[in-house]
């Protein structure tokens, strides 16, 4: 534990770094040369497209940092949030427990209202009209939501009272789970769902991304399936009827066209079928 809490107190942005292009990089080559669906498309083309909406979330992850930073710092020095309010206990089940947490609150959470409040919807929306789901789709968040899962990972922070190791440590596997669970992989069937039962499994989020509701609307986990379990969220559906996008957007020049997919939030809503 102590070499866990020293390691993730001062990693380094290098590493931060290569932790994204390296997962990027790993489930690349496994999807590649053994694809869940063999999809007929320009794969650096579609990547690049993705990449652009990684490389914006990083800058406003960047420009915010400091807020992160000082949220974390403050929990620890006025002894806030739910793990300084706990009694002392294994430091290995407060870790679980924290991370537990910054998902709950970090990821389960703001996607839930993402899908429930329309103006946010406009912005998550981008990340949904992805008809060739690959472990790039990852990141491919609008800078609007980006902004907005920042704030939601704060306030996971301030209410978990988390030390800024830990959120160094739930970011990284937060990266490292989502490239995973994105990827154009598939895993035998029985391991997928021993899997979903502790993890957010390929075959799980896969139906998140299936283009109309009530699919859409679920499985919104990111880390840990505990929460889609927990709150009856958690759906599932064969393989063989998995369409990817979603249904108000699957013309190729509005879904593939990074021009259109900023502009999407402003433009005039449009209602989910089923």
């Amino acid at each position: 534990m102590n070499e866990i809490v020293a390691y993730f107190s001062s990693i380094p942005s290098a590493h931060r770094a290569l932790i994204l292009a390296g997962g990027i990089a790993f489930f690349w080559l496994i999807e590649s040369a053994s694809p869940f669906i063999r999809f007929k498309y320009n794969k650096w083309k579609h990547a690049g497209v993705n990449i652009f909406f990684t490389i914006t979330t990083m800058v406003v992850n960047f420009c915010l940092a400091l807020i992160l930073l000082n949220t974390a710092l403050w929990t620890t020095k006025h002894h806030f949030g739910i793990l300084n309010w706990l009694p002392a206990f294994n430091p290995w089940l407060s870790m679980v427990i924290g991370l537990l947490l910054l998902d709950l609150v970090g990821a389960y959470f703001v996607h839930l209202i993402e899908h429930k409040i329309r103006f946010l919807w406009r912005f998550h929306l981008i990340h949904h009209t992805d008809t060739y789901i690959d472990t790039t789709t990852a990141n491919r968040h609008h800078p609007g939501e980006s902004v907005l899962r920042f704030l939601f990972t704060t306030l996971g922070v301030l209410v978990v009272g988390s030390p800024m190791w830990m959120v160094f440590l739930y970011q990284t596997l937060s990266v490292i789970a989502t490239q995973f669970n994105h990827a154009n992989i598939v895993l035998p069937k029985k391991l997928d769902t021993v899997l979903s039962y502790l993890i957010v499994s390929p075959d799980m989020h896969k139906v998140h991304h299936h283009y109309v509701l009530p699919y859409t609307d679920s499985n919104y986990g990111n880390i840990f399936s505990v929460w889609d379990r927990l709150f009856g969220t958690f759906k599932t559906l064969d393989r063989d009827k998995l369409v990817y996008g979603i249904d108000t957007h699957m013309k190729p020049e509005e879904n593939s066209r990074l021009g259109n997919l900023l502009r999407i939030p402003f433009q005039k809503y449009r209602s989910p079928g089923t």
